[in-house]
């Protein structure tokens, strides 16, 4: 395709001064500058040339030829290529103005030239006849030298090469007519090659513009090609870098950032800060509106959080709702705590997107440098650590890393690695605490609550136990084992009594674990609508769609779904009519003051209405009071659980400690 272009543009109809495929093309340009630069050293060298030419055929045919042939003529061409010669001179050490109409002004200029030559040419033919043989010789050596001065000077423009040449070589054929006529036949030879031989330089010489052309093209494609690249390799670049939803850095921009922070602090050990923010909220959103205002609601995050960039501060995108950041100036961990909590003011303003509300939480932990750590991955780690403590103290404020979460790592992960050596099932154990219906002064269940001795660390509290089981992919063989120890121990009790069994989030998002849970249930004989599943909030939050299937797949079994400590953490009402729930358990926090604030009262008394009229049961956890039970008797709520009714028991002493008269007529003060 490219020779047939280039064969077309040769043959094309009128040439301007650039090869015409080059026409106003960049190529173009270069192509002029460097026919420029080719005139500029050359033209002068054809001037003098033909002024030597001149003055030698007007010497040699002083005697020979008329006055006005030898004198006057070359006289006037010599004025001419003087002129000539002087301006080129110039234009050699000054340069040509590269101007619009620049090239027109060279063009007539090199016209000028090749006149003058083609002009030196027919006078030297009008001088043959004259002399004798030795002159008519010098006139064909004069005539050669000139075609080549001007087949050379103008090798770098191709048109008139080819024209200037042509003309100029004409002269030969009356030369070599007139010497056979004159029967001079080794001077016709002379001229004979003379004139092939400037025939040849002009085939030759437009070969070398053509090279030249396709040079200037190549290289021009050459720079075309590498600027394309580039452009390449740019966007390449930022799509590897930048996250395509908030136009923020990328996770790996992020950790490409952090470890070039790293390598220029190391020698100075100059402080700065690694950060996690994390939007809570934005599951429920995908839910209940779908992706796209999901996406929207990340977009306008993205603005936000890009507002707050600065040289000292850079955010990046380096999860689904966590966002990294990287601040480079020597702060405090109270100025961090105050950048925290500015930023999670300014993402928790209202998002009203599409006609549609929406409200975020968000959460922040930092890691301060060295303090917390000098490699990226303890620090990430470390400002991870503070973020999920942040998470659990609830009270909106960021948590810089300190020793005591330093403290609290080392023990998680002593717990870990002897939770993988543990031998579950004899230092596993399960107790269970009665849930109490009031108003049938009746046990209705019993929830089974687990229990850890190791035998290197002693009695492990199951808040901290189960949470390492969760983040390290353990808790399917806790869940394993604790069900059917509570399922054995629930075979003794009357047939009446059901047992709660809490499940986690891990355990809801495993398809696998669904199918062994529902097996055990089905291999211990116990009847599977004595079983309550507990579920909570953030297990649910985490794959909704997910959680529905497993809890239908457990209800389909004939077992009931309780959506435990409602109220906390990502509360939606969204959860209740999506999902398969029969109860719902008030959390604890709104039990407490239940008796004395009126706040807590109109609270739980909205739960309970809500659970009336969608026909759930609602029960009370953390009760330890009588004042609470009367409290929630008069706000319509008659089964609680807590230690107002009994502490946890081995699946042993239940029979024994709560299935008995004595133990109803010690709740009898309480007045349904």
């Amino acid at each position: 395709m490219k020779k047939q272009t280039a064969g077309h543009a040769r043959n094309a109809g009128p040439m301007r001064f650039a090869f015409p495929r080059f026409v106003g093309s960049k190529p173009a340009v270069a192509l002029k500058q460097v026919q420029y630069d080719a005139f500029r050293t050359e033209l002068p060298f054809l001037y003098g040339i033909l002024i030597l030419n001149a003055v030698g055929l007007a010497i040699t045919h002083n005697q020979s030829a008329p006055t006005w042939l030898a004198m006057d003529v070359p006289i006037v061409l010599s004025t001419a290529c003087a002129l000539r010669l002087a301006y080129w001179l110039r234009v050699r050490f000054t340069g040509f103005p590269h101007l619009p109409g620049a090239g027109n002004k060279v063009r007539v200029r090199l016209g000028l030239g090749a006149g003058l030559a083609i002009g030196y040419a027919c006078w030297a033919f009008a001088l043959y006849p004259y002399g004798n043989a030795f002159a008519r010789c010098h006139v064909a050596v004069s005539v050669f030298v000139a075609v080549l001065g001007c087949i050379f000077c103008l090798t770098y423009m191709r048109v008139r090469l080819v024209v200037a040449g042509a003309v100029s070589i004409v002269p030969f054929a009356p030369m070599v007519l007139f010497s056979i006529e004159s029967r001079e036949y080794a001077l016709t030879a002379i001229v004979t090659n003379l004139a092939i031989m400037a025939g040849a330089m002009v085939f030759v010489l437009r070969g070398y513009y053509d090279r030249l052309a396709d040079l200037m093209q190549s290289q021009h494609d050459l720079v075309k090609k590498q600027q394309e690249a580039a452009l390449l390799a740019e966007e390449n670049f930022r799509l590897a870098n930048v996250d395509a939803l908030t136009l923020l850095p990328n996770g790996q921009r992020f950790l490409s950032d952090l470890d070039a922070l790293l390598l220029s602090r190391s020698a100075t050990h100059s402080g700065f800060a690694v950060g996690i923010l994390e939007v809570d909220g934005l599951k429920p959103l995908n839910d209940l509106f779908g992706h796209e205002f999901r996406d929207r609601v990340l977009k306008e995050i993205g603005r936000r959080l890009s507002l707050l960039t600065n040289p000292d501060v850079i955010i990046a995108r380096t999860g689904d709702r966590a966002f990294g950041l990287l601040v480079r100036s020597n702060v405090t961990a109270s100025q961090l705590q105050d950048m925290g909590t500015m930023m999670r003011a300014h993402l928790e303003q209202p998002y009203e997107l599409s006609g549609r509300l929406a409200r975020l939480s968000v959460s922040a932990g930092f890691a301060l440098y060295p303090e917390a750590g000098t490699v990226a991955q303890h620090l990430y780690e470390r400002a991870e650590f503070a973020l999920q403590h942040a998470k659990t103290l609830r009270n909106g404020r960021a948590v810089v890393f300190a020793q005591n979460h330093e403290n609290s790592i080392r023990r998680d992960s002593e717990i870990e690695l002897h939770l993988r050596r543990a031998d579950l099932e004899q230092e596993l154990s399960v107790r269970f605490q009665p849930i109490f219906d009031v108003a049938s002064k009746g046990i209705v269940a019993f929830e089974a609550l687990a229990r850890w001795k190791s035998p290197v660390l002693g009695v492990i509290s199951p808040v901290d136990f189960l949470a390492v089981a969760e983040r390290t992919h353990l808790i399917h063989a806790l869940t394993t084992v604790l069900l059917r120890k509570t399922l054995d121990a629930a075979a003794a009790w009357p047939p009446q009594i059901r047992v709660s069994f809490n499940l986690s989030a891990r355990d809801l998002g495993s398809a696998e674990a669904i199918d062994t849970i529902i097996n055990i249930v089905l291999a211990s004989g116990i009847a599977p609508h004595r079983i309550n599943f507990e579920v909570t909030e953030t297990a649910l939050i985490n794959d909704i769609d997910r959680a529905s299937e497993a809890l239908l797949a457990l209800k389909r079994m004939g077992a009931q779904v309780y959506l435990d400590d409602f109220g906390t953490g990502y509360s939606n009402l969204n959860y209740i009519h999506r999902l398969p729930i029969d109860v719902v358990k008030i959390d604890r926090s709104f039990i407490t003051d239940i008796a004395e604030q009126q706040t807590a009262q109109i609270v739980v008394q909205t739960i309970v209405d809500l659970c009336h009229r969608l026909s759930l049961e609602c029960i009370a956890e953390g009760v330890e009071t009588v004042s609470q039970v009367n409290a929630l008797l008069r706000v319509g709520c008659n089964v609680m659980q807590g230690y107002f009714f009994g502490r946890p028991v081995t699946g042993s002493d239940v029979v024994d400690s709560f299935v008995s008269t004595g133990f109803l007529e010690e709740h009898s003060g309480c007045q349904p």
